[in-house]
């Protein structure tokens, strides 16, 4: 029962994020022309590394929301980069996360967190670009291309206006092309996400105590985690009361929202093992940089950082979660049954 429970819970918090994502997705691949994403994301290392690091930013995806929407910028044409930087920088931090994080951790950490999420995102994004961009994979379902030869030199054919025909496009692909993609490795991930909760919940993490190997297991737990920005804060707002060190914090606070097993998926499925494995390092790597730089710098300083422990704020009606996740099943049943069907 209670891996039911924390499978809902997540499904039904990643509902309306993974719908926002897709929808972004497929706005993308119908209204932005390729050639200018091939322009400002495709070409060098450090410059559309930096630019998707801070258009990710403000953006309010989690970190399965953004799998779409960053999917749809690399067959767009960006660079492995740009999708890796921009794929970490959303879900890290957003403008609702910083403002809890002011209110639950205080100035310091509500400064630290977004500079420490644009480190990890700016250079893991620089680790991938060292791998070289192998083809999108072709969409399962390819739209159709509508043909003017159905009734040569006739009008007795409806075709759908200017206004319609990206609006329609966009749809197909969000909710079928991408979402066939990305369903099986996404549904897998949620799935063992819950089981990752029910078996080592989170707020068995506040008793760990402080020092290296507590900034490692905050590591290890929260990178199959799914959590997101905003729901992370009070739980690190209750692990910095239990007396972890602000580092430590920081550590699950950046790979929590990051990653998680969806996401690991998805991204060794489209994009190579071997961008998954610099995803990972990367990651792992300037999270943990940025946790022992936060306490050698609080140690020197001599800053405290305080927090108040609260109950998660709610930023979704619980009308919409569940719109939004009788929607998405919706669309997930029917791209189950095309796959069943094509076999």
């Amino acid at each position: 029962m209670a891996f039911l429970h924390n499978l809902m819970a997540i499904y039904l918090d990643a509902a309306f994020w993974l719908v926002i994502g897709l929808l972004f997705a497929g706005l993308l691949k119908a209204w932005m022309p390729a050639d200018l994403l091939q322009r400002q994301l495709g070409q060098g290392r450090l410059a559309p590394t930096l630019k998707a690091a801070l258009i990710g930013t403000p953006l309010p995806l989690c970190s399965c929301g953004v799998l779409p929407a960053a999917l749809g910028l690399r067959r767009a044409g960006a660079s492995n980069s740009a999708t890796v930087s921009f794929m970490i920088a959303t879900p890290e931090t957003g403008p609702d996360s910083i403002a809890l994080s002011y209110a639950l951790l205080g100035p310091i950490m509500a400064v630290a967190r977004p500079l420490a999420a644009l480190f990890s995102a700016i250079t893991t994004g620089l680790l991938t670009s060292l791998i070289p961009k192998t083809p999108p994979l072709p969409s399962t379902l390819p739209v159709a291309v509508a043909t003017g030869n159905c009734c040569s030199n006739s009008d007795c054919c409806s075709k759908p206006t200017n206004q319609q025909q990206p609006l329609l496009s966009s749809l197909h692909y969000a909710f079928v092309d991408m979402l066939d993609d990305i369903l099986l490795w996404l549904a897998a991930g949620l799935i063992l996400a819950a089981l990752v909760m029910t078996f080592i919940p989170p707020t068995a993490l506040a008793e760990v105590g402080s020092g290296a190997l507590t900034m490692l297991l905050m590591l290890v737990v929260g990178i199959p985690m799914y959590i997101c920005a905003t729901a992370s804060t009070p739980l690190a707002a209750a692990m910095l009361a239990a007396g972890l060190s602000p580092g430590a914090v920081l550590v699950f606070l950046l790979a929590g929202p990051a990653t998680n097993l969806a996401t690991m998926g998805v991204i060794g499925k489209e994009m190579g093992r071997q961008v998954l494995l610099a995803y990972l390092l990367g990651i792992a790597a300037s999270s943990l940089l940025m946790g022992v730089a936060l306490d050698v710098l609080l140690e020197d300083m001599g800053w405290v950082v305080d927090a108040t422990v609260a109950g998660e704020q709610e930023w979704l009606p619980d009308w919409l979660k569940y719109l939004a996740g009788v929607g998405l099943l919706t669309a997930a049943l029917a791209s189950a049954r095309r796959s069943l069907s094509q076999r």
